[in-house]
Order: C-alpha cells, then sequence, then structure tokens
C-alpha cells in the first residue's frame, strides 16, 4: 500500500488531472507547477520552478495573488475567480482553491487548485475578431520582419521597483500610448521594449528598432521615413521604417541623438499619422506604435538641447526608469545563477556557482556597465576556465586589485571612499544641481562644493 504513495508516483497522478496545480514555498517560490498549469499558463516548467510567483505572473501583487494572500493570512481561499495577465500577454480566467501548508502548526508554503474558465469567458471576444477580419478583409497573423525575441521572464529580479516596473510595463502593452524608457547602459530597457511588443495586440506584427545614434544625421530621415527615386541624387524607392513596422512596433532607441529637426518630422508623424518620403509629394498613413528610449535622464536631455520639450510631452505618455544594478545588489545572485546557467547550455560547461569571496566582491562592485558587464563578466570567465566554482582567481585583474585595495584601506580611507560614493548618488540624483544634493546630503551648499573639489567630482 505504501509503494501507491511513493512521491513520484503522486507527482505523476497530478500531471494527469485536468486542473492546474500549482506549490509555493513560504518565500513566494514556485515549487512544484503540474503540466495542466503549464498548458493554462504557456510557460515551460522548468522556466516556472524556483522562481518567485510574481516574477512569472507580473500582472499579479501581494494583495491580488491568492496564493500569497493564503501565506499571510493562514487562511484558505476556496472558488474565487481570479483574472490575469501571463507573460505572453494573454487573458487568463481561473476559479481558484488556495490552502496554505502546514508544518508544526507553521505556514511553508501553499497549494492552489485552477480551473481554466478562459475559453467561456474570450468566446465572444473570437465571433468579434472573426467579424473584424470579415469586415476589414485583414490578413491572417503574419511574420514580422524582425522578431522582438525577449518576454518578460527574461527579465530576472526580485527587487521591489523590477517587480513594479515589470507590472507596469505589462499594463503599457495593454495600450498603443506611447512609451519613454529612460536606463543606464545595460541595465535591460531592451528587455522590457521586446516584451511589453510580445504582450501586446501588435504582437503577431512587425517589431522595428533603430539606433538613433548608430547613423549619421543625413541618413536617418531615409530610414525612417523611406525614399523614392531621383528625390535626391542616388536616390532610390525604399520603404522607410515607419512603413515597414505598420501595424506594429516601432523602437527608436537612443532618441537624443536624433537631430533636432528630425525630431520636428518625428512629431509630426505622430501628431499627423503619416509620412511623407524623403523626395516625395505623396503622403502614407501609418499605423505604428512608438516605444523609445535615452541612457540619459530625459530632463538632462532637454536641458542641454538633444531633446525637444514638445516631443518629449508626446513620447512621454507612459514612462520608466530602470534601476542600476548597483541599486538593486539583492538581484544579482539570481543574475549570476541565470547567467551560468545559461553559459553552461551555451558553452558545454559544468559550472555550479561563484564562491563567497567572488559574491562578496560582486555586491561591493560599482557594475558601471550594470546587468550587461555581469553577464559578460560570467560568460568571459566561463570561456577560458574548466572549472566547477568561480573564484577570485579567475575574475580580471580589476576585481582582484580592488579586493587587495580594500584589504589595505585604512580607516580613514575607507570614511573618504564611502563619502565620495554617497556624493557620486546625491549628485546623480539631483541632476548635478549641486543645491538640491546638499539638501540630500544635509550639508552646506558650500561644504559640498569643497568635497567636490576634494574628491574631483567636477
Amino acid at each position: 500500500m505504501e509503494e501507491l504513495f511513493l512521491r513520484e508516483n503522486i507527482l505523476e497522478i497530478l500531471d494527469y488531472i485536468e486542473e492546474g496545480i500549482h506549490i509555493i514555498d513560504k518565500n513566494g517560490r514556485i515549487v512544484y507547477y503540474n503540466k495542466f498549469a503549464q498548458k493554462i499558463d504557456g510557460i515551460e516548467r522548468d522556466r516556472a520552478i524556483g522562481r518567485h510567483l510574481l516574477e512569472v505572473y507580473p500582472s499579479l501583487n501581494f494583495e491580488t495573488s491568492t496564493l500569497l494572500t493564503v501565506i499571510k493570512t493562514g487562511r484558505p481561499i476556496l472558488k474565487k475567480e481570479q483574472t490575469f495577465i501571463n507573460y505572453k500577454g494573454e487573458k487568463i480566467t481561473t476559479i481558484n482553491s488556495s490552502i496554505p501548508i502546514k508544518s508544526r502548526n507553521k505556514i511553508v508554503g501553499a497549494l492552489e487548485i485552477s480551473k481554466d474558465i478562459t475559453q467561456v469567458r474570450v468566446m465572444s471576444e473570437k465571433i468579434v475578431d472573426l467579424q473584424t477580419k470579415l469586415y476589414n478583409n485583414s490578413p491572417e497573423k503574419s511574420k514580422s520582419l524582425e522578431t522582438a525575441k525577449y518576454n518578460f521572464l527574461d527579465i530576472i529580479g526580485e527587487d521591489e521597483e523590477m517587480l513594479r516596473l515589470k507590472n507596469l510595463a505589462l499594463k503599457a502593452a495593454e495600450t498603443d500610448a506611447p512609451v519613454l524608457i529612460y536606463g543606464d547602459t545595460g541595465t535591460g530597457k531592451e528587455l522590457f521594449v521586446h516584451s511589453i511588443h510580445n504582450s501586446s495586440n501588435r504582437k503577431y506584427r512587425p517589431f522595428i528598432s533603430q539606433n538613433c545614434a548608430a547613423l549619421p544625421a543625413n541618413l536617418l530621415e531615409g530610414i525612417l521615413f523611406g525614399t523614392v527615386k531621383g528625390g535626391f541624387t542616388g536616390a532610390e524607392n525604399r520603404q522607410g521604417l515607419f512603413e515597414l513596422a505598420h501595424g506594429g512596433t516601432l523602437f527608436l532607441d537612443e532618441i537624443n541623438s536624433m537631430p533636432l529637426e528630425l525630431q520636428s518630422k518625428l512629431l509630426r508623424v505622430l501628431q499627423d499619422g503619416y509620412i511623407r518620403p524623403v523626395g516625395s509629394t505623396n503622403i502614407i498613413n501609418v499605423d505604428v506604435r512608438i516605444i523609445t528610449a535615452t541612457n540619459i535622464p530625459p530632463e538632462k536631455a532637454m536641458e542641454n538641447k538633444l531633446l525637444r520639450e514638445d516631443l518629449y510631452y508626446r513620447l512621454n505618455v507612459i514612462n520608466f526608469t530602470i534601476p542600476p544594478l548597483k541599486d538593486r545588489k539583492e538581484d544579482i545572485p539570481l543574475l549570476t545563477n541565470y547567467f551560468i546557467k545559461n553559459c553552461n547550455e551555451k558553452l558545454g560547461k559544468s559550472v555550479k556557482g561563484v564562491s563567497k569571496e567572488v559574491m562578496e566582491i560582486f555586491y561591493k562592485y560599482s557594475w558601471e556597465g550594470n546587468v550587461r558587464e555581469l553577464e559578460n563578466l560570467v560568460e568571459g570567465v566561463m570561456s577560458i576556465y574548466d572549472i566547477e566554482i568561480i573564484e577570485l582567481k579567475h575574475l580580471p585583474a580589476k576585481f582582484q586589485e580592488r579586493k587587495k585595495a580594500s584589504s589595505n584601506l585604512s580607516l580613514k580611507e575607507t570614511l573618504e571612499t564611502i563619502e565620495k560614493d554617497l556624493i557620486e548618488n546625491a549628485l546623480k540624483e539631483a541632476d548635478y544641481n549641486i543645491s538640491y544634493a546638499a539638501e540630500l546630503l544635509n550639508i552646506p551648499r558650500q561644504t559640498l562644493q569643497y568635497k567636490i573639489g576634494k574628491y574631483d567630482l567636477k
């Protein structure tokens, strides 16, 4: 009889139940996910297990998640209807029964059984969609010329601000409003842009991206709006990115690098909904969702005449700032393990992790290149060494020198290093406004000016 209740037998039985079953631990991490839950959510089981619930379901939060509510209250929630948007942008409606799992009167996790009623809910919407296709003679889903390859599951992190941003981005995907994203180089702006497109109703339409700093100013206009033969010397009939992105999403990165004259033409397109190819007198109507990004604060870009104020207000309908890695250091172990796992698969290695000493260095490091720098560091080390644990000796020289320097610092030098870092952070937050930075640090303006000169922070 006991053999019937072996763990592997129970888990196999659960996989045949036509209702979704989730189990999370007391910290909110998914520890079990049966096949039907995988089918409901469209998420591979291996990608869900071990992740925090809100990472996998960014449209939920601590208040709306029945599982997390049960963990908090210790009381079961039975037959409650719940609607959420999964990371693919699909609206899912389920009837959930959630119960706490206890051991010795302590809550160690929670279990949820979900009955999918989505099809009943969306039947009328499907009929409307079919009618729209018939009336508008719209084409079937087409493959875009360029692919948005990331989704919200590729954004790794349990930092509170990152979870909030994922939730905001998922809501932004439900609209066609312009989005402006600010973040330092390497923070993951592209991940958010791809995820918004792939969770929107434009996900089967083209996704086109263009870095505005990558092309000379005189070429960018023709790239964006297209050209006609004879319009200028050597011109040919070519579609622009707006025309290619029709019905889909156009991502303009480093929008602050676009010439101001061209920014005025972009503003006109956003206002009027049509383009005029270079050298043409004809207009072409376009339906394009615009997402833009900048790696300097938009307000600073306007102050330095790099971004038109009128264009900024047109683009800034929805905006968010992606925090640098140094401000979300609790995510460093998650990101490190994620990159190690990816590199193991990519390079055929068997690295298990990093040493405690290395992780301590990672926590203290400033990460000017942000998440991208961490990813490149992990891949670089794993490409060179056949090891199981990444240790200090495997890291580039600057990390080893930093370790030696920190161990040799006197108390005075240590305090000065901390003071310098605090001043740098305050100046950045205040956009280098000395009076405001002095208020943030709670010191006189004259004192701050002296210390800026002392640490050569001009």
